[in-house]
């Protein structure tokens, strides 16, 4: 057990060198939107664990908490890149779609009216260059000229006409073509961040499992209980500063349909990307259950937070979305009595959490 405890603290060492992460203190919402920091706790060396003859110290075992605390927080903040990534790829490839079917019917205008002015240069041909109509204007009978002015004069006009067609669809196929080639290298840029994102995920939610995995069985448990510890003191914290007595909103109707929504889910897995119904990360969470609600929100947690009308933490209502972290990095919906319903991250469920367990940035109303 004491080689495992070492181990896993000597690895969380090697990724601080490598990935330059550095210790963060538990996280103590605020009261107030403005996200609050907590001092840093100084991590026991391994020569100084070995001193206290104890296999697993608290010192080590908080710093490895930490040290994964910060892993996944990465691997969340990648998640938010990776779903704004493949919304826009959603978008960029309907509109490519859009853009290629509007060319096709371009060229199809396009080859039918080129065709019809091939038949018309055929007709002045076979005539000697004179079209039928105005030969028809050539005849020695009054009557006939009469007859046919009008129609040789309508003749030109189509002919005018056709000619404008032609440039006219010429044109617009041009800038078709041009505008389908520019979205889909947006496209392809999308598709390439989204790539570099899930990348990212997958190394921090690896990096996290393999410091746990060099933890026995019993400091598993106790990092576990460390984990509980840390969030039951900052929802204590947030409590005893009596903001919950200055918090009185009801929901709206459509907050309960989302609250209900957001219920079910309870115990289904985080996973990172997901919007259901068999699993979801944070903010697929609360963007579907809204969407059951019949309001539409941005899939990411950043861009609820950028988009969504905000509201002062005093005046919060169930059904209401609390931002979390200065990157806006996390979101859960407040259910009432200080709690919130969300998931947490990878190897967790949804759950229901105090709404003080990490550090607040603010509340947005999908319903303002």
């Amino acid at each position: 057990m004491r080689k495992t405890t070492l181990a896993a603290v000597a690895l969380v060492c090697g990724i601080t060198c490598v990935g330059g992460l550095a210790s963060a203190g538990t996280a103590y919402a605020a009261p107030e939107p403005a996200p609050t920091t907590s001092a840093p706790a100084t991590p026991g060396t391994p020569e100084e664990d070995a001193a206290e003859g104890d296999p697993a110290t608290p010192t080590a075992l908080e710093e490895v908490r930490k040290k994964i605390e910060k892993l996944y927080h990465r691997a969340s903040v990648a998640t938010d890149a990776y779903n704004a990534a493949e919304e826009k790829a959603e978008r960029q490839a309907k509109e490519v779609a859009r853009l290629e079917r509007a060319v096709a019917r371009g060229q199809d205008r396009l080859a039918l009216l080129r065709h019809q002015a091939g038949a018309t240069a055929r007709e002045q041909y076979r005539s000697g260059g004179i079209p039928e109509g105005a030969q028809f204007l050539l005849s020695d009978d009054p009557r006939l000229f009469l007859d046919n002015a009008n129609r040789f004069q309508r003749g030109q006009h189509a002919a005018k006409g056709l000619m404008s067609q032609l440039r006219t669809t010429q044109e617009q196929l041009e800038k078709d073509e041009a505008a389908a080639s520019a979205e889909y290298k947006k496209l392809e840029r999308h598709r390439a961040s989204k790539a570099k994102a899930k990348k990212e995920i997958k190394k921090q939610i690896k990096a996290a499992e393999e410091l746990e995995s060099r933890l026995a069985a019993e400091e598993l448990e106790r990092l576990r209980k460390l984990e509980e510890e840390a969030q039951r003191r900052a929802q204590s914290a947030w409590v005893d500063s009596g903001i919950l007595d200055a918090i009185s909103g009801k929901a709206s109707a459509a907050g309960k349909k989302a609250l209900e929504y957001a219920a079910e889910q309870i115990g289904k897995p985080y996973s990172w990307g997901a919007e259901g119904p068999d699993s979801y990360d944070c903010s697929g969470l609360t963007s579907q259950a809204w969407a059951s609600a019949g309001v539409p929100i941005p899939r990411t947690s950043q861009e609820q937070w950028r988009q969504l009308e905000r509201v002062p933490i005093r005046e919060m209502r169930p059904g209401d979305l609390i931002i979390y972290h200065d990157d806006a990095s996390h979101v859960g919906m407040y259910v009432g009595d200080g709690k919130i319903v969300h998931a947490p991250r990878p190897g967790r469920h949804i759950t229901l959490a105090g709404a003080g367990t990490m550090t607040i940035l603010g509340v947005v109303r999908p319903d303002a």
